[in-house]
């Protein structure tokens, strides 16, 4: 996953009890929101469209913050 970067936005105060939005993108292409849906029980994963994000208000989230299940998925979706 050569190049990935996950963030998260400081104002999200759900990424306390790990509910929260992440942000993922690879070198220089598409920002992905991903969000933890619980009726599936699963990650989901959309294209955020440039006008959606200011990538201003995000801050780079450490690999540890990240939970396992979504370090897997991203894993998935990033494949080399």
């Amino acid at each position: 996953m050569n190049g990935l970067r996950v963030y998260i936005n400081p104002k999200d105060t759900d990424m306390l009890d790990g509910s929260g939005e992440f942000y993922s993108r690879r070198d220089d292409g598409p920002y992905y929101l991903w969000r933890y849906e619980e009726e599936l029980g699963q990650w989901c994963v959309s294209r955020i469209h440039p006008s959606e994000l200011s990538p201003k208000v995000l801050s780079i989230a450490s690999w540890k913050a990240v939970p396992s299940d979504l370090q897997a998925r991203l894993g998935e979706h990033y494949l080399d």
